[in-house]
């Protein structure tokens, strides 16, 4: 069935109950284990080895919905900065990633996300500054048939009035007291049908998510990203988001979604644990048989899984000389794999890569 014609999108909060009983009871497990990966994610000592690894998965994925597809590889590479590489794709991703950090940094110094805040977010993603759409004709298509699926409000008035209503919906507590992750599901159901972006309206939505589980003290750190399981059901995803605006069948959308957090939340949780103890593992390895053993040293292996002579000297404040020394002396051993891409050499933490290289191939 197809969006009726005069249908039009209400403001938040809806005038009916959206917590079945169905939905309340599917929601203790799923905050049992976003408890569990808030616990986990906090006993890595250097949380920004989280937020990089994890980031750029969640990044690679939540692109790859939009038919932004890059490979592991090339991501590491083009965090190398090297002039020698350039991906159009992997760049994509990069913006996709300043982005996560950029919300991150907004929402920890407000406690709230604003419209300038989503519209900062949006910036950093596409690298410009239309803001919300103020021109009509923006429609969703079926990229298979081109049959126009849903068109989102196309009044630049009505956009604005949507998004000051959700903008509200999302900081005031006071005007609706669903459950937080009841009340990301919709957040993350009206922002994508206001679509007030000309482009990037996914993957803001998707940041937006984390940001909202984070707000609301569910979780500490943006590592809990719901676009590999997106993936994994796209036709569920956009068929009950369709279910929705042409039927509110609420309740099957809520499940949806908080199963996949709590499926997200257990996965996350497997993947931390796997790689702290490669963590440990390393940090042996290097405690026992390297002089030149730090913390820092550790740290920048697992922060870059392909790391440079560059990150050394930045993150150790050693010489080149220096950190080259270091990097060869570890590929030489086998710990690092060093590779050379135009005129320079970078090195790989190869277990680290396969471990978050092979969580999206299964």
């Amino acid at each position: 069935m197809s969006q009726l014609e005069n249908w039009r999108l209400e403001e938040l909060p809806l005038p009916i109950d959206l917590e079945t009983k169905a939905v309340l009871k599917s929601l203790p497990s799923a905050h049992a284990a976003l408890a569990e990966l808030k616990g986990i994610a906090s006993s890595i000592p250097n949380q920004i080895i989280l937020i990089n690894t994890l980031g750029l998965q969640e990044a690679k994925d939540s692109s790859a919905i939009e038919n932004i597809i890059t490979t592991h590889d090339d991501l590491f590479k083009s965090e190398l900065n090297l002039d020698s590489f350039k991906s159009l794709e992997a760049k994509e991703v990069q913006n996709y990633i300043s982005a996560l950090k950029k919300g991150f940094e907004l929402i920890q110094s407000k406690g709230f996300i604003t419209n300038s805040v989503i519209l900062e977010i949006q910036k950093e993603l596409e690298g410009n500054n239309a803001g919300f759409r103020k021109l009509p004709g923006t429609s969703l298509k079926n990229s298979s048939t081109g049959e126009t699926i849903y068109t989102p409000p196309q009044d630049f008035s009505e956009i604005n009035r949507l998004m000051s209503n959700l903008e509200k919906f999302m900081n005031d507590p006071s005007i609706c007291d669903y459950d937080p992750i009841v009340k990301m599901a919709i957040i993350h159901y009206q922002f994508e049908s206001i679509h007030p972006f000309y482009e990037g309206n996914g993957r803001t939505g998707r940041i937006i998510n984390i940001l909202y589980l984070i707000l609301e003290k569910l979780q500490s750190l943006p590592i809990l990203y719901l676009s590999n399981y997106i993936i994994e059901n796209k036709s569920d995803y956009y068929r009950l988001l369709q279910h929705l605006r042409d039927d509110e069948n609420w309740e099957e959308w809520l499940l949806f979604m908080i199963h996949g957090i709590e499926k997200t939340s257990r996965e996350t949780i497997d993947l931390i644990i796997q790689i702290k103890e490669l963590m440990m593992n390393y940090k042996h390895k290097l405690r026992d048989n390297y002089k030149f053993y730090s913390q820092d040293l550790l740290n920048n292996l697992f922060k870059h899984p392909y790391t440079k002579i560059e990150f050394i000297v930045n993150d150790l404040k050693v010489s080149r000389i220096t950190a080259a020394n270091y990097l060869n002396k570890l590929a030489e051993d086998g710990l690092l794999k060093k590779e050379r891409i135009g005129t320079g050499n970078y090195y790989v933490n190869e277990p680290l890569f396969n471990l978050l290289s092979a969580r999206s191939n299964h």
